[in-house]
């Protein structure tokens, strides 16, 4: 089980990998409503060509796919944690809440292992997803596969697919996928 920080279903290719990967059944995809407001509230922000509706419409969709991912009673545990970033306090309270085994989050510095409780492993999402393909490469790749052939606007080859993911970080994971890709 592994609770998905805000900058990690931020950049739309990440966070559709991600949630098709726990449709597969490769792992229990976890957040909160806090987390998803954070993210959609950036993402509006930062993309002017995106508006509410559209955003309202993902938010649907993801919490369709993955319907017992939301986790909720965390906010009693937040203030148990003391943190760099006093903000992160609800992603570490809720991942404990959730029991998830990983936080995939892509600010490393802000959650340190000092202060992160014994049975959480907080990862980078590049090295969650070369975990999960490690462990069960054909179907990461086939996962891969299928999101890239569901893009319609614009189209992509799996190739290309990986190229926009290697763009944002998930450097170790693509290369790892590419081996296998046809």
């Amino acid at each position: 089980m592994a609770l998905l920080d805000t900058n990690v279903l931020y950049p739309a290719r990440l966070r559709d990998l991600l949630i098709r990967l726990g449709i597969a059944g490769l792992y229990r995809a976890r957040w909160s409503d806090q987390i998803l407001d954070e993210c959609f509230d950036n993402l509006l922000d930062d993309r002017p060509d995106l508006t509410k509706a559209q955003l309202a419409r993902t938010r649907r969709l993801m919490t369709a796919a993955l319907p017992d991912a939301t986790v909720t009673g965390y906010q009693k545990r937040i203030k148990n944690y003391d943190l760099p970033d006093a903000d992160d306090r609800h992603v570490l309270a809720a991942a404990v809440t959730a029991r998830a085994s990983h936080l995939v989050t892509d600010n490393l510095d802000d959650f340190p292992d000092k202060k992160i409780p014994e049975g959480l492993c907080v990862v980078s999402p590049d090295s969650f997803v070369a975990a999960l393909a490690y462990g069960d490469l054909e179907r990461v790749v086939q996962v891969i596969e299928v999101q890239a052939a569901s893009l319609a606007n614009p189209p992509m080859t799996t190739s290309q697919l990986l190229d926009g993911l290697a763009e944002v970080g998930m450097v170790e994971s693509t290369a790892l996928l590419r081996t296998e890709v046809n």
